[in-house]
């Protein structure tokens, strides 16, 4: 009889040690490997990005990278190696689903369809789906916008919407699909497309940061709410629960307040560009009470 209490004593024990040492999924996977791998974009001023210098910066990175502080700590590996992984519209998805990259830190939209490939991270910005065009086009609606021209990002809820809406209305849009916004808004600038269909802060940014930003107009029209997250693997509680804590921590502190400020309320490299964007009553809202809702009306 003396003998069992002691068995059982070291089943728990041994119980114990396996539960709070073991992780499984992406942990398991960045903790075998000695990394974690980000994924970036290469122009999506000013939320991730490459400076003059070559070097990955933005709001979404300065955000990721406090994520990866966390994970750096639930894996009590101080020295755990960050690797930069370019991705773009099209590849962001496949390449979080497949393992490629662990974290996608760039302009992505978080909404119920994505939600079945991929998760996300507790929401970092709130913006909306319009077009920019020359002001010498004239172009006010979307209705002025028939017959012509018009591009969008491959790979992004933008261009879908807009394929869908051009059917729908029977604009007879002429639809180009560029690999990334800088060649989108190339092709306004050089007259092949009257207009860019993208969230309205990557429009504000390419315009700031354009050789002539006063030869060019935001449309006033809201399409849609798009809400930005960063992508993480589907189905794995373990990791999101520390992306997750973490990210919700720096909003309830105030701590994502510098970090805002830093990249839409001061001037940003390369080029200087302040973009003078407060935060909207729907980012203070989702700051105060963190959510990674995939459905537009919770943040209206």
């Amino acid at each position: 009889m003396k003998l069992f209490p002691k068995i059982l004593l070291g089943v728990v024990a041994m119980s114990f040690v396996v539960g709070a040492s073991a992780q499984t999924g992406t942990l398991k996977k960045i903790k075998d490997s000695g990394t974690i791998t980000i994924g970036h974009r290469d122009s999506s001023i000013p939320f991730s990005y490459y400076d003059d210098k070559q070097q990955v910066i933005g709001y979404s990175i300065d955000i990721c990278m406090k994520a990866v502080d966390a994970v750096k700590a639930e894996l009590k590996m101080p020295n755990l190696k960050v690797v930069l992984n370019p991705v773009t519209s099209a590849t962001r998805i496949p390449l979080i689903a497949n393992g490629t990259i662990d974290l996608e830190c760039g302009s992505t939209t978080n909404n119920i369809e994505r939600q079945k490939q991929v998760a996300f991270t507790n929401t970092y910005f709130v913006t909306a789906n319009r077009y920019v065009a020359k002001k010498a086009s004239n172009v006010k609606t979307l209705a002025d916008l028939k017959g012509k021209t018009v591009v969008s990002t491959s790979g992004t809820t933008n261009i879908k919407w807009l394929t869908e809406e051009n059917g729908k209305q029977n604009l007879g849009m002429n639809i180009l699909a560029a690999k990334d916004h800088a060649e989108a808004f190339l092709m306004v600038e050089t007259d092949r497309a009257v207009a860019f269909f993208m969230d309205d802060i990557l429009l504000y940014s390419l315009v700031a940061s354009s050789k002539s930003p006063a030869d060019y107009a935001v449309g006033t029209e809201a399409y849609s709410v798009e809400p930005y997250g960063a992508m993480m693997p589907k189905d794995d509680a373990e990791f999101a629960k520390v992306i997750n804590t973490a990210t919700a921590n720096l909003y309830k502190s105030g701590q994502i307040n510098a970090i805002y400020d830093k990249w839409f309320l001061k001037p940003v490299p390369p080029k200087g560009i302040n973009l003078n964007v407060p935060e909207s009553p729907q980012l203070k809202a989702v700051f105060a009470n963190p959510t990674n809702n995939g459905d537009p009306a919770a943040y209206k």
